[in-house]
């Protein structure tokens, strides 16, 4: 291929076209006209010798090419930016828009302190929290150019993944003021209340209740919910019981906590961020004040 032939320009909007899997949403990505989109992914389709954007039940989805063009397709742009940008654009001077792929914890406690950070050193750093679907589609996401950030707990080396752990987080028992259960607390008291469990995936068991199994005992869960943050208020208002993550009991100081009757492993969280975005300053500089927030 005759790379003098190649317009640098077509591969940015097939970036853009590739995020978005529409036109529409494409052109208006990048200030172009609807024709204009569609008459590069024509180029790009010629290029590729791929339909690279085929139509599905009422939407487009990416091939099988397409999905595989796209996390080198970012590292290329990525090496692009990195070898002509001319200088470290000051932070106040920075537009650009950040996507931060993180479950309700940490999101609960960081998110405002980060956006009130953000508007007093380098306001022109928009953010978007991502919904949470699991560590390993934040992980994809960081391969894909979907994400820039994730926190999470990404267990052992993850490659072209940048990886820092932020703190070792342990788990303590919640539960209102006044519980019955908390004079004396034991295994036995801890087991005879219902509980709450946090499950995205509306799971009604966790690695609590195999814990348990092992013991030969169980608990019963009397409620599942999908969000750390409406825990605080089930609790006021019942006799329910819940483990928690200790960082958020941070908001429900009038809670009472407790350490779990039995020996709970805890977990690392950690930040994560894709290497080709290592000269990325906005992303560099939000990672920064993620890291101290957390840490």
């Amino acid at each position: 291929m005759n790379l003098r032939s190649l317009d640098l320009n077509l591969l940015v909007i097939l970036d853009a076209l590739l995020d978005e899997a529409h036109v529409s949403r494409a052109a208006d990505r990048l200030g172009l006209s609807q024709p204009a989109a569609s008459a590069a992914l024509q180029r790009c389709r010629h290029l590729f010798r791929d339909e690279l954007l085929e139509r599905g039940r009422g939407t487009m989805r990416l091939t099988a090419k397409a999905e595989s063009l796209r996390a080198p397709l970012k590292s290329l742009l990525a090496g692009v930016t990195d070898l002509v940008t001319p200088h470290e654009v000051p932070l106040a001077e920075i537009r650009q828009t950040l996507r931060i792929a993180m479950a309700d914890y940490p999101a609960l406690f960081v998110t405002g302190p980060l956006q009130r950070s953000l508007s007093d050193t380098a306001p022109g750093i928009d953010l978007v929290i991502q919904p949470w679907h699991g560590a390993e589609a934040a992980k994809a996401a960081l391969v894909d150019g979907t994400t820039d950030i994730a926190i999470s707990v990404f267990p052992g080396e993850e490659g072209d993944i940048n990886r820092e752990e932020l703190f070792s987080e342990h788990y303590v028992v919640a539960l209102r003021a006044g519980h019955p259960a908390i004079l004396n607390f034991d295994l036995e008291g801890w087991l005879a209340w219902p509980h709450i469990l946090v499950s995205g995936r509306g799971e009604t068991r966790s690695p609590l209740d195999a814990e348990l199994a092992r013991l030969d005992r169980a608990r019963r869960v009397g409620l599942v919910v999908p969000s750390f943050g409406m825990v605080p208020d089930l609790l006021r208002g019942s006799d329910m019981i819940a483990m928690l993550p200790s960082r958020v009991m941070a908001a429900a100081a009038d809670l009472v906590t407790l350490p779990t009757p039995i020996p709970i492993t805890g977990f690392p969280l950690h930040l994560a961020w894709h290497r080709r975005r290592e000269k990325d300053r906005a992303l560099r500089y939000v990672a920064a004040l993620l890291r101290n927030l957390l840490s």
